[in-house]
């Protein structure tokens, strides 16, 4: 039967190394019968986090429903990859009942929305909610949002004064669209950690949202699908930084990816990776890593000098071919000497 009934679209963003990825895996899993589509959009060229997503594809969401694009910032090219994408998904032989989408973590969400109004499919998607996800530890530590009263007090003395960075304008821009925001980390924010952050992203945000704290992406899929925002008709409620600009550039940012030998001593890697955040401020690494004499690869991500690695799945067809990618601020990404700190 033919049905008239626009398909809800979540998008899911947040700055690097949020959760997004596990998230959505919980999604996956836990979608209470839902036919799920996923659109994972990466910075960079290498799909880690479409590889993941795939690796716990079901019958609800099988892997040809998990798409991704790894052209870009999925806000840049809505044109040449978005519209194409969605089509792609919309034309599946049975039809999703939800689709989700992961923006990279240095995407702005609000172009994104404005291309639900895109002739091709504003008739067939709506945007349900957007849900934006903050490290709790790393907010309430102050790395990504300036110190408001601090920056406030300082503008009152100097009008010409401006203390926004990349970092601090892609979280507030975020944080500002959102309808729900998730606190992650939060078993490693702790209660005093969660308290900060909220009032962090409360000083933040342009109208009051629910915030929830939340550990390894663990929520009731209930939550955060179904709220029915019709995003994309609110807009005005949604300011940003580039409200006004034709289009935003991301070359505040770059990536590199390195291709690595297998590996014998796993720690002497994660002491490396920690190393690029400390002495080259690196913002992110993810990867998979060839260990010698051992069958599954090793899945490794990292915020600042947080790194998390776990043998994920066996290699078995695929080449053993370690590749890790680096990202962070562009004046800070020397490839040269990233390959060094790592040995290569």
């Amino acid at each position: 039967m033919t049905t008239l009934a626009k398909v809800p679209v979540t998008v899911v963003t947040g700055f690097l190394g949020s959760g997004k990825t596990t998230l959505i895996q919980h999604l996956i899993r836990n979608a209470n019968g839902k036919k799920l589509a996923v659109l994972v959009n990466e910075f960079g060229s290498e799909g880690v986090d479409g590889d993941i997503l795939k690796s716990c594809a079901d019958a609800d969401c099988p892997t040809e429903n998990i798409v991704e694009l790894a052209n870009g910032c999925i806000c840049c090219t809505v044109a040449d990859d978005f519209i194409p994408a969605m089509e792609q998904l919309l034309a599946r032989p049975v039809k999703p009942d939800h689709i989700v989408i992961e923006t990279s973590g240095l995407a702005l969400p609000k172009p994104l929305l404005k291309a639900f109004d895109w002739p091709e499919i504003r008739s067939r998607i709506t945007v349900d909610g957007v849900i934006a996800l903050a490290d709790a530890e790393a907010v309430a530590a102050g790395r990504f949002a300036p110190d408001v009263a601090a920056v406030d007090a300082q503008r009152a003395a100097d009008a010409n004064l401006d203390h926004e960075t990349p970092l601090s304008e892609v979280f507030e821009d975020q944080i500002a669209c959102a309808d729900i925001v998730l606190l992650t980390k939060a078993d490693l924010a702790g209660a005093e950690g969660i308290r900060v952050a909220k009032e962090v992203i409360a000083a933040e945000m342009p109208r009051e949202v629910p915030m929830l704290p939340v550990v390894d992406g663990t929520i009731d899929a209930r939550v955060i699908l179904g709220l029915g925002a019709a995003a994309e008709n609110d807009l005005a409620a949604r300011p940003s930084h580039h409200d006004g600009e034709e289009e935003h550039e991301h070359d505040d940012f770059n990536s590199v990816v390195i291709d690595l030998p297998e590996i014998v001593d796993v720690e002497a890697l994660v002491a490396s990776i920690k190393g690029l955040a400390r002495e080259q401020n690196v913002l992110r690494a993810k990867g998979y890593i060839a260990v010698e004499g051992k069958p599954m690869r090793l899945l490794v991500q990292s915020v600042g000098e947080r790194v998390r690695h776990q043998f994920d799945m066996p290699w078995g067809m695929r080449p053993r071919q370690s590749k890790l990618v680096v990202i962070g601020e562009h004046g800070d990404i020397d490839e040269a000497a990233i390959r060094a700190r790592l040995g290569v």
